[in-house]
């Protein structure tokens, strides 16, 4: 045998295997969702039969059991929105800021949505669906503004280590206003308080409905800013090089990521951690271009909403777990396995 070294498949090849690979990936996800929203809809703390399910779901309520049905298709619906939301979002803020750490709870995004909307129920008397939400996006947008500007200070610009700091120390002044506000009222503090454990328990269509154009808006300006953060990826002297406008690209992205925060705080209340977790898994599993990590991230975070939900029903039956709680346990040890990593610099 010669020495030459052996052929190699062309590189065109091996992409065209590549975009092949991640196109199976994404029809599992898909399965895996559709499997998720049937568990989702058929398990809870009470056993009800096929024949309630699907009376149920064509629209009927005569029984307890279909009764129950009916309650959680709204919630189903709910999960698949903020799981793919929250991801997305997470996936936005750690190409926007190039920082692995990035996330809408550990930038105090969800804590400054928060805020907003208990200062609206605590001062204004706010009840309404719109209500909350516009006061969730105006929290969440002036929390992104002034992490980013606090990190921003000193030299070497917005660190991933700076805006992690400025994230920590913004969601801890959030969570102590938050307790100020509703301190003294005793006649609001037990909904926030529930509001403020963060699931889609008790949703409904009618507080859905009116969220769908800002999560709608969220999700396509951020797809469409896939090709912006991959020239974001590779430093901003070579984005501008490139023709990108770094400074346009970082807004549009960033407001993308608080439509689909604010939007969905408004509904859930804080759920964290989310954001965090699944861009990660999914840039192990697709690599870092934005035009796939962006849908598989939502892909995926509407799978892990989905299934903690579905957990938090069974684990503690005949009660709940909410499902902020599962997302907490699942990401802080991936919060601190990150850290010890000590690859937080950049993506």
């Amino acid at each position: 045998m010669s020495g030459q070294d052996a052929p190699s498949l062309p590189r065109g090849a091996g992409l065209e295997r590549g975009r092949a690979a991640r196109g199976v990936g994404l029809i599992g996800l898909l399965l895996a969702l559709v499997l998720l929203v049937a568990l989702s809809v058929t398990v809870g703390t009470r056993d009800v039969a096929w024949a309630d399910i699907l009376a149920a779901v064509s629209g009927r309520t005569e029984t307890i059991g279909q009764a129950a049905v009916a309650v959680r298709v709204p919630r189903t619906v709910l999960a698949v929105l903020a799981g793919a939301a929250l991801a997305m979002a997470g996936g936005l803020m750690q190409g926007v800021t190039r920082n692995p750490l990035a996330d809408p709870g550990i930038l105090g995004v969800n804590a400054g949505a928060s805020l907003a909307v208990v200062v609206g129920v605590a001062w204004f008397n706010i009840t309404s669906a719109e209500a909350y939400l516009w006061s969730a996006l105006f929290g969440a947008g002036f929390a992104t503004l002034f992490v980013y500007r606090v990190g921003s200070l000193g030299a070497g610009g917005a660190t991933p280590l700076k805006l992690t700091l400025a994230g920590a120390a913004t969601s801890v002044a959030c969570a102590s206003l938050v307790i100020a506000v509703v301190l003294p009222r005793n006649d609001i503090a037990g909904g926030i308080q529930s509001w403020q454990i963060g699931g889609v328990a008790g949703a409904t269509f009618d507080r859905i409905v009116p969220i769908l154009p800002v999560l709608a808006a969220g999700f396509v300006i951020g797809l469409a800013c896939a090709r912006k953060l991959n020239s974001l990826a590779l430093g901003d002297d070579l984005a501008a090089g490139l023709g990108e406008n770094v400074a346009v690209a970082r807004i549009v992205a960033s407001l993308a990521a608080v439509f689909l925060c604010g939007g969905t705080t408004a509904l859930c209340g804080p759920i964290g951690f989310l954001g965090l977790v699944v861009p990660h898994l999914c840039r192990l599993l697709v690599g870092v271009d934005y035009r796939w990590l962006l849908p598989f991230s939502a892909l995926a975070g509407a799978c892990l909403l989905l299934a903690s939900d579905v957990a938090g029903r069974i684990v503690a039956r005949p009660g709940e777990i909410e499902v902020s709680i599962i997302t907490a346990l699942i990401g802080a040890p991936f919060f601190i396995w990150i850290v010890r990593r000590q690859r937080v610099r950049e993506l």
